[in-house]
């Protein structure tokens, strides 16, 4: 009898000890949770991820400017995230941005995370957790990829994204499978360039900067980010186009990124109109980076 009470006491304070170290634990997680969210509601972290969306609209801006250029005179480097950034790193001063840029750049994507994760917790409906959390993590991967190759160009390095891109199609396409991949990639990225179509020509960011309070916003923001959310849309299109075909061809050389994407346009019927189009509009998106700097919520 005694041998039996012993073992349910010590099997009570097992599961005492137990239910200490889970509430530890919750504590714990409760606390990292909240100095996180202190860090990314600091007015200096916000600050310094606000000069992401500055870097993010040179880039841009660069990109567009290299776009027209190769429309107008056939001639002009890489028009993708590479080209600008290098182009950058060979100005004076160039190197020393590109790091402050891609330190402000991984604020950024800090920043989307954090935004993920309390937006999703806050949120009253599953779905709409989930469309939130997803769309927050995507811009998170793009600002870490940027970020990641400004600080390769701030610290020397170099590499082109095109023949990234055409060197993970080629691995993909070993198989089957990999193809579907391929076709999938394409497909995905074909509706993000629709929804930034959809979100230009409907005014969708408009609502977005006035729900900060910072309304009614001016002309200039409107305009320009009409035309930059449509052409960055149509770019996006393009690079998922080439995806699909060479999913088709099975040749991943068709696959050349946003570089590839804006090259073939130029060969279209009026594609140098059309080039020249998407290249300003693009110039304008990168303008409209520069007021979402100002105004976009943090």
């Amino acid at each position: 009898m005694s041998n039996a009470a012993g073992s349910a006491s010590a099997d009570d304070a097992g599961e005492s000890s137990a239910d200490d170290l889970g509430d530890r634990a919750q504590e714990a997680a409760r606390s990292v949770e909240d100095g996180a969210e202190k860090v990314t509601d600091h007015p200096a972290f916000e600050g310094v991820a606000r000069v992401g969306h500055a870097m993010n609209g040179l880039v841009h801006i660069m990109i567009g400017g290299i776009a027209v250029r190769l429309a107008l005179t056939d001639s002009g480097g890489e028009a993708d995230q590479t080209g600008a950034l290098r182009a950058f790193s060979e100005v004076p001063g160039g190197s020393f941005l590109l790091g402050v840029g891609g330190v402000a750049m991984i604020a950024l994507a800090l920043w989307q995370t954090a935004t993920a994760w309390f937006g999703a917790r806050c949120a009253s409906e599953r779905r709409e957790a989930m469309i939130g959390a997803a769309r927050h993590l995507a811009k998170a991967v793009v600002y870490l990829v940027l970020a990641a190759t400004a600080l390769r160009f701030a610290l020397g390095g170099s590499g082109g994204s095109g023949q990234q891109t055409t060197e993970l199609t080629a691995a993909l396409m070993q198989s089957p499978v990999g193809r579907l991949a391929v076709a999938g990639g394409g497909l995905v990225v074909i509706a993000i360039g629709g929804h930034h179509v959809v979100k230009g020509a409907t005014r969708r960011f408009v609502r977005d900067l006035e729900h900060t309070g910072h309304h009614p916003v001016g002309t200039a923001v409107t305009v320009s980010g009409v035309a930059g959310y449509v052409a960055k849309g149509v770019a996006l299109a393009a690079v998922g186009v080439l995806l699909g075909w060479a999913a088709v061809r099975a040749d991943p050389e068709k696959a050349a990124g946003l570089d590839g994407a804006l090259k073939s346009m130029a060969s279209l019927p009026a594609g140098g109109i059309l080039l020249t189009l998407v290249g300003a509009g693009l110039v304008l998106y990168g303008v409209h980076c520069f007021f979402r700097m100002r105004f976009a919520d943090m």
